[in-house]
């Protein structure tokens, strides 16, 4: 498990994080969620090492991060960084064996992430020659190649389709079902409400919220409700602290003001008037909390 414990950073008079604190779990997806500017890739350049904290501390299972334990850590940046004229075969292996892999390991490694990312037909192409959103791919390729402890990736999804985006996705869940702890940023709140398991979310350099997605969602639901009866529910107007979202006849989304009436009054009231089909919470989106928080 990868510990982040109070890191503060600053660049002049300019603290860019302060007090940093949150955890990637095992097998767990981890989305690392801000605005730009928000502190995200110092945070993530911190824990690689390319950046040091002016207070704070990074652990890997309760012992300090060393340089030979990173080599151990996956990491695509979100800035491609590889060698537009190199094959890209060549190039994926050959990070593989930079990262300590021998070449018959990297060479079996590479092969089977450029079949699964969709790109084994083109291991013989320059990577100048492929088109961004496979250019890409072939950058997940290089963060994964030697089997990495741990994955971090800095907007992955940046310039993919929908197909890519799924292909994408089935390499990074198959690594975390391997127990492998995953953090990753994206401003693609959709692709990270379907992929996370936690969220990390920062705002001015601190941490906003944090915490598993579905007790996020239940935090900040509020007291808002769906309603399904038999005949039209615009009674509800009629109701005393009860603010109308949405009403389509018998289906009705709404709010319920502090003070007024509860959940159960509610569902009595509708009761009282015929049948319920069903009565539920609404829990927000991602993209609503996001905006809540922030």
């Amino acid at each position: 498990m990868l510990t982040v414990t109070g890191i503060s950073r600053r660049f002049g008079e300019n603290r860019v994080l302060d007090d940093v604190s949150f955890e990637v779990r095992p097998g767990r997806m981890t989305g690392f969620l801000g605005a730009n500017g928000a502190g995200k890739t110092t945070t993530m350049r911190i824990i690689l090492g390319v950046l040091a904290p002016h207070g704070g501390s990074v652990t890997w299972n309760g012992s300090s991060v060393t340089p030979s334990l990173r080599q151990r850590f996956g990491y695509m940046p979100e800035e491609r960084g590889l060698y537009p004229k190199m094959k890209i075969g060549e190039q994926v292996e050959w990070l593989g064996q930079l990262h300590g892999l021998d070449r018959a390991t990297a060479r079996r490694n590479t092969k089977r992430l450029l079949e699964q990312l969709d790109l084994g037909g083109r291991a013989n192409d320059k990577l100048e020659d492929l088109s961004l959103g496979n250019q890409q791919r072939v950058q997940v390729a290089a963060a994964l190649v030697h089997d990495p402890a741990l994955l971090i990736l800095d907007e992955p999804f940046s310039g993919l389709d929908p197909i890519a985006v799924d292909t994408v996705l089935s390499v990074l869940r198959e690594r975390a079902a391997e127990g492998v702890p995953v953090l990753f940023s994206s401003h693609q709140l959709a692709i990270v409400e379907q992929l996370c398991d936690d969220l990390v979310i920062i705002s001015g350099g601190r941490i906003a919220a944090h915490g598993d997605r579905e007790e996020l969602r239940s935090r900040y639901g509020g007291s808002r409700y769906e309603l399904v009866v038999d005949n039209d529910a615009g009674w509800l107007r009629d109701l005393p602290g009860v603010r109308i979202l949405d009403l389509d006849g018998p289906r009705a989304v709404f709010e319920l003001d502090s003070g007024g009436p509860g959940d159960q009054d509610v569902l009595r009231a509708a009761l009282d008037r015929g049948a319920v089909r069903s009565f539920t919470p609404v829990l927000p989106s991602l993209d609503e909390i996001f905006k809540e928080v922030i």
